[in-house]
């Protein structure tokens, strides 16, 4: 039986989640295709564009992380890129917004119809969804998530036997295939992937039910303004406030991660 505490919470709290956990095998066979029958110009649109990118968060070696999503700040990824007029090196908002309209149709019509029934349902309550994989031999540094207007739930999609964990507080949590896990990231967390094969979740951030709604949407449109200012490949996800305090480290016996400084 499984222990929940302040940061690692109990999913039935959160029946919202279970459109996506009882279609999970649905959610993973649209990554694996998109994966399999994409193009290579399609791949790095998707990676280069629809990924956030943290300019804060640390690792300890060349092991990388790599992510993509279709809805940012309760935004499908089209609307978002447009809204917030983003120019990239190879792309304007208009050409990208367009892009990744048609990426999104194209490969993913099924998540976007559960993100849009949950959120019709349970007035925008889905924020942030997206794949994210652990490429073997990450190690993250230590670091919270400043949000404490959300949780964070992972859909395990493809999980390899071996340590594959999530570091958080004094615990090690595991992710099982087809199960969500939901933790409040506003508590210091370090996951790694020591296998020698990927490791793919679904990320589903989402409001804190218990909270007031307007004021976690008031919240979310000053953070998310700040991040964007910082730094606009974000996606308004990651921000210059996600360092762990030193006294952390030391608290929860990882000062040797310190001087980990390699880019995410």
């Amino acid at each position: 039986m499984e222990n929940f505490n302040e940061y690692h919470l109990d999913p039935k709290q959160f029946p919202f989640l279970n459109s996506f956990q009882d279609n999970w095998q649905a959610i993973r066979d649209e990554f694996t295709r998109f994966n399999k029958d994409a193009s290579d110009e399609e791949l790095k649109f998707t990676y280069d564009v629809l990924g956030p990118k943290s300019k804060t968060i640390k690792t300890k070696g060349n092991s990388k992380y790599s992510a993509f999503g279709i809805l940012f700040q309760g935004i499908f990824i089209d609307k978002y890129i447009q809204f917030h007029q983003i120019q990239y090196p190879d792309y304007n908002s208009q050409e990208a917004s367009e892009k990744a309209l048609a990426l999104r149709e194209k490969y993913f019509p099924n998540l976007a119809n559960i993100i849009e029934k949950v959120n019709f349902s349970n007035d925008d309550i889905i924020r942030n969804v997206y794949f994210g994989t652990f490429h073997p031999g990450l190690d993250i540094k230590l670091h919270v998530n400043y949000n404490p207007h959300m949780n964070r739930g992972y859909l395990g999609l493809i999980v390899p036997e071996g340590d594959v964990a999530m570091k958080i507080c004094h615990e090690q949590l595991y992710w099982y295939e087809g199960k969500v896990m939901v933790l409040d990231h506003s508590y210091p967390h370090c996951p790694h992937n020591y296998t020698n094969y990927d490791r793919t979740v679904l990320v589903i951030d989402f409001f804190k039910p218990e909270q007031s709604r307007e004021e976690a949407m008031r919240f979310e449109k000053e953070l998310v303004t700040q991040r964007m200012q910082d730094n606009p490949y974000s996606l308004g996800v990651f921000g210059k406030s996600d360092k762990a305090k030193e006294e952390d480290f030391i608290k929860y016996g990882l000062a040797h991660q310190l001087e980990w400084d390699k880019a995410l």
